[in-house]
């Protein structure tokens, strides 16, 4: 008798969506194409259409998990700062230093569609909303308006970064930080 089971799938969509987020990391989303991602996996073009629609599908599932890993980043960063903003600050900076290519994907792109920086930042965590209430616990009279005005500076540094331009140490990242902080609460 022949065994008549199915043949097991050899390309999950799981082996597809983690290999096009490897390549989207190391050399950009804008080099996630259908027949780059399959030399890479090893197959021809037709299991990727078979699982995605498009490859606009497959570029959506790549953004939420550039979101996801931006969120692990941030929660797993370690700084010693109390200061409201400037753990995020630092976490932001650094990730655009350590993951160029999820950076501009996640901030800079025109994947991110409607999502706003703050919804983006704010993650499921509520990261955003913690460290205003943290700036009102502290005295600051409107943390809403220092989160903005802290905001346009840490994501200016963090493009810097991506230019090559930025080339303060940690200490005087804090430094100013601690600066806008204080003069602006």
């Amino acid at each position: 008798m022949v065994d008549e089971m199915a043949r097991k799938e050899l390309i999950t969509k799981d082996k597809i969506a983690e290999t096009a987020f490897a390549l989207a990391r190391a050399e950009g989303i804008e080099n996630v194409t259908a027949r780059k991602l399959a030399a890479q996996i090893g197959c021809s073009t037709q299991p990727i259409f078979r699982v995605y629609e498009n490859m606009g599908e497959l570029y959506s599932e790549i953004y939420q998990k550039a979101v996801d890993a931006f969120g692990d980043y941030y929660e797993n960063y370690k700084s010693e700062v109390e200061t409201p903003f400037i753990h995020l600050g630092l976490a932001y900076i650094n990730y655009a230093k350590e993951e160029r290519k999820l950076f501009q994907l996640l901030f800079q792109s025109e994947y991110r569609r409607d999502r706003g920086l703050f919804e983006l930042l704010n993650g499921k965590s509520g990261v955003v909303s913690r460290e205003i209430n943290k700036a009102a616990e502290a005295g600051c009279k409107n943390p809403s308006d220092l989160f903005m005005k802290m905001w346009i500076f840490i994501h200016g540094c963090a493009c810097m970064v991506l230019t090559r331009d930025y080339d303060l140490t940690e200490k005087e990242t804090i430094d100013l930080l601690r600066d806008i902080y204080t003069n602006c609460s």
